[in-house]
């Protein structure tokens, strides 16, 4: 014979069980989702990171090449004064 209350009771534990799934998945696609928008939010500021590295560099560069222009006309200056004339 079928034992009503024993099927009710297998039927709530199925449903319960089902329901623990579907919301532990719930929770792992939320991470995951989450966890890409960061994961695009930081590669943002990485590019932007980046591009101010690169135009650093370049002002560095340029501040270098003229300090050493100026270094070799001091340096060309300072020795004429030196050299006695003839």
């Amino acid at each position: 014979m079928i034992n009503t209350p024993y099927i009710l009771m297998w039927i709530l534990v199925a449903a319960g069980s089902a329901f623990i799934i579907g919301w532990t998945c719930g929770e792992q696609l939320c991470r995951c989702k989450n966890a890409e928008e960061k994961i695009a939010e930081l590669y943002d500021q990485h590019e932007n990171t980046c591009s101010e590295e690169q135009e650093q560099r370049r002002q560095f560069k340029e501040m270098r090449s003229v300090l050493n222009d100026a270094h070799k006309h001091i340096v060309a200056v300072s020795k004429a004064l030196k050299i006695p004339a003839r």
